[in-house]
């Protein structure tokens, strides 16, 4: 979807001046995002800036201390390190996916021909063990297992973690055939910037609780700042190593912020 739809189409995903505490920690602080239907959206900052925290108060995991978070239709969640039930194969916990169906659908909402279709080298994998998998595999199985719910979005918290190059290429292949062939809506929270600014036509950058940047790919990509911290540029020496982030405590801030002009909100 282009930037002016994005703005213009109502969110799936809407984030509005969110503050997330953790005892006195402030983890999230006034972070406003949005994800249009069927757009492709990044998050990426370093390790600790919030990225985790702001995907599981989406999923209802932490609640806000202020601000809104609104989703409209059906979200899934793929979990940092994928989370499978090792014991069950790949089939059942594929089929988990579709518990919160209602029962009337359950069912034909169980069949899962689709998601092989989709991501087929589970074919082979589906009388497998979940915890028997490569990690490679283990996230087509996590991806394929928030597919079965039917989501209008879906939120990928870390897709490439612990995996090769060429594994990773393939499921940011499948993700965008994902969004192509079923306008499914797709939040990518990355630490890998390159592979989230490269696969997503928009994204946001978090550091220690804030969103110090945001707008299309291609802009950000170009922002010396940007490449500095997160891309290897190598005129810097700060090329590879972005600055940590930790939680903070901070006042309100009465300027505007980075992340509420790229979306085109109003205050």
């Amino acid at each position: 979807m282009s930037a002016p739809a994005a703005r213009s189409a109502p969110a799936v995903v809407e984030v509005r001046d969110l503050v997330v505490r953790h005892g006195a920690a402030t983890a999230l602080d006034r972070v406003s995002l949005r994800v249009a239907p069927g757009e492709m959206v990044a998050l990426i900052g370093p390790n600790g800036a919030g990225k985790s925290t702001l995907v599981n108060t989406l999923s209802g995991i932490h609640t806000p201390a202020s601000g809104t978070v609104s989703v409209r239709g059906r979200l899934a969640h793929v979990p940092e390190g994928r989370q499978m039930f090792g014991d069950l194969t790949v089939e059942d916990n594929l089929r988990l996916g579709a518990w919160r169906l209602p029962a009337r659908n359950r069912r034909a909402a169980r069949d899962t021909a689709w998601i092989y279709a989709m991501l087929p080298e589970l074919t082979r994998l589906r009388q497998r063990r979940a915890g028997s998998l490569s990690g490679g595999e283990q996230q087509m199985v996590a991806v394929g297992r928030a597919l079965m719910g039917r989501p209008d979005v879906i939120a990928i918290d870390e897709l490439s973690m612990g995996l090769a190059p060429l594994v990773v290429t393939g499921l940011a292949r499948q993700l965008s055939r994902l969004n192509e062939e079923h306008g499914t809506a797709v939040l990518l929270i990355e630490q890998n910037a390159r592979l989230a600014l490269d696969l997503c036509p928009r994204a946001y950058v978090l550091e220690a609780g804030l969103v110090t940047a945001a707008g299309s790919s291609a802009e950000l990509s170009a922002s010396p700042e940007v490449a500095r911290a997160y891309l290897g540029d190598p005129a810097s020496p700060r090329a590879s190593a972005p600055r940590a982030s930790t939680p903070h405590t901070s006042a309100p801030r009465d300027k505007a912020r980075p992340d509420e002009a790229a979306a085109g909100e109003a205050p």
